[in-house]
């Protein structure tokens, strides 16, 4: 396993429905911000709302990309997402499968 030092994140983000998750999911990797997204359906959140407390099911999407490309990855999800605030947490990714790694780096292009 390959030790590096963020150069690449998984970034996480929640859509309401399969059409939204999609269209992100495949634009993010068509455009080359992202080597693969994984679409996790059946998840509930409970989270807190204009002075509510709400629970829906979402679909979570898991994101593979590269640091630099951070930035662009945020405003292709602002542009597609049907949240008025969308979830974008970037996680740093430190270590993990060599050839992994690699394939993130040849399947992202900046």
């Amino acid at each position: 396993m390959e030790e590096i030092s963020s150069r690449y994140r998984l970034v996480l983000s929640t859509c309401g429905d399969t059409n939204t998750a999609q269209t992100i999911a495949q634009q993010l990797v068509e455009s080359k911000l992202a080597a693969c997204v994984n679409i996790l359906p059946g998840i509930t959140s409970v989270y807190a709302w204009q002075g509510k407390i709400e629970s829906d099911k979402e679909i979570l999407l898991l994101i593979k990309t590269r640091t630099e490309c951070l930035p662009e990855v945020q405003k292709m999800i602002r542009r597609l997402h049907s949240y008025e605030l969308p979830e974008i947490i970037d996680v740093p990714i430190t270590g993990g499968l060599t050839e992994y790694l690699n394939w993130i780096t040849q399947s992202v292009e900046k």
